[in-house]
């Protein structure tokens, strides 16, 4: 099911393996995005279990990762190269243990951000505001129903 307004999209998916395709559609557009002067950032929010790293599995196997993905709580990052011309590097950032920007700083953020041959997805925002880039898109997960998710996505830019 899928809504739309004031600049945001909201989807809702009803079990796993739908939200991997969902995923997965946006990275198949996301190869369709020029390169810009930077990374493309992806940041993803919600509790615990709400699908962020479902979202996250669909998302690279679309772009043809190869390795199991998992959430990277405890190591804060996994870099996935990828074999298309226009992006490298999958970067998958989980931000749920990070104390301050600094740490996010300290993990090479700023060097990730500068390569427009990345696309960084960057689960719990919410930890990250002071350093996310002017543009990127939003994706916030909540629980719904028994096994369902709503997802709203919306395109975050400063002026």
């Amino acid at each position: 099911m899928m809504g739309e307004t004031a600049g945001k999209i909201r989807i809702i998916t009803k079990k796993a393996e739908e939200t991997r395709v969902l995923a997965g559609i946006l990275a198949r557009e996301c190869l369709k995005v020029p390169l810009r002067k930077e990374a493309l950032v992806i940041g993803l929010e919600g509790e615990l279990g709400a699908g962020k790293t479902c979202f996250v599995k669909g998302f690279a196997e679309r772009l043809g990762v190869k390795e199991t993905i998992t959430s990277p709580t405890f190591v804060l990052l996994k870099i996935f190269k990828l074999s298309r011309k226009k992006f490298k590097r999958l970067i998958h950032i989980d931000a749920y243990r990070i104390n301050s920007v600094k740490e996010l700083k300290a993990l090479g953020w700023e060097k990730f951000l500068k390569d427009p041959q990345n696309i960084i997805i960057i689960e719990w925002t919410d930890k990250a505001r002071g350093i996310l880039p002017k543009n990127y898109l939003q994706a916030k997960f909540e629980h719904f129903k028994e096994n369902e998710r709503k997802i709203i996505f919306s395109a975050r830019g400063k002026k």
